[in-house]
């Protein structure tokens, strides 16, 4: 890993050169999309993420949906964003780690519309697209790089670190009003963003590895699900519940040992 990380300053900031991820997923979306429009396929039945169909063994879709989108605007503005703050991820933190965050945004987002769906809204919906995963991009990129300068709504320039608090804003008030209704999937979106974050922070605290410089602390490395699902750490945090229990009973008990005998304590 270089000492020089590259520092992006407003739109643009893509680059001209292509990383190697971007450009897959570039081509994997375009590609589903123009076949789907030429031979006149509804992939939504199958790949489209139905929460309905989804629980009934339909598990890909939380996957496949990513890649399916509904119009030519939808998907343009899907792959711009992609390739302007994918491109600059994929360079600072390598393709493998790039690729992980995106799946886990764009998979993460889908449970999230799957359980929104459920509790809010219709689970006959089906939603597509790779919104979610975008907007995970938008929020790692607005940590590693707050002060780079991004046209929000294509004419506002603001700080990139703004300009994510404003999107999760509206995200959020939009999923309230809409109530799982209508033709965009707010919750996806406003998924894509607290998955996005919640899997930075987690990647921070969990490996020593800091998202803002792409570099890992002297702290050994220790993923996530072996912190979760370690025998050792369920061990500990059962001794530490105890521990708390034996103390709040021996409070009180001696509690009890303070009061006065006889009935001349009691209240009625």
């Amino acid at each position: 890993m270089g000492s020089t990380r590259y520092q992006p300053t407003g739109i643009g900031f893509g680059g001209i050169g292509m990383t190697p991820v971007v450009k897959g997923l570039l081509i994997a979306n375009t590609a589903v999309f123009v076949l789907a429009s030429l031979f006149r396929l509804d992939l939504s039945v199958f790949f489209g993420l139905t929460p309905f169909l989804t629980v009934k063994g339909m598990v890909w879709q939380l996957a496949t949906y990513m890649f399916l989108h509904g119009s030519l605007g939808h998907i343009l503005f899907n792959m711009l964003a992609l390739w302007m703050f994918g491109t600059v991820l994929e360079r600072t933190w390598g393709s493998r780690r790039f690729l992980r965050y995106y799946m886990v945004c764009g998979i993460g987002a889908g449970l999230c519309v799957l359980l929104g769906a459920w509790m809010f809204g219709d689970p006959r919906t089906t939603t597509i697209g790779a919104s979610g995963a975008i907007y995970g991009l938008l929020v790692a990129f607005g940590v590693l790089f707050p002060n780079a300068t991004i046209l929000a709504f294509l004419f506002f320039p603001m700080p990139a670190r703004y300009f994510v608090i404003l999107m999760a804003g509206i995200s959020f008030y939009l999923a309230l009003q809409s109530g799982g209704g209508g033709t965009v999937s707010h919750i996806a979106h406003l998924g894509g963003f607290v998955i996005g974050y919640l899997y930075l922070k987690r990647m921070e605290s969990s490996r020593g590895y800091s998202p803002i410089s792409g570099y890992y602390s002297h702290r050994p490395r220790r993923s996530a699900w072996t912190k979760w699902f370690s025998v050792e750490e369920w061990r500990i945090a059962y001794a530490n519940w105890r521990r708390k229990r034996l103390k709040k009973q021996f409070e009180v008990y001696m509690r009890k040992q303070d009061r006065p005998s006889g009935p001349d304590h009691w209240v009625n």
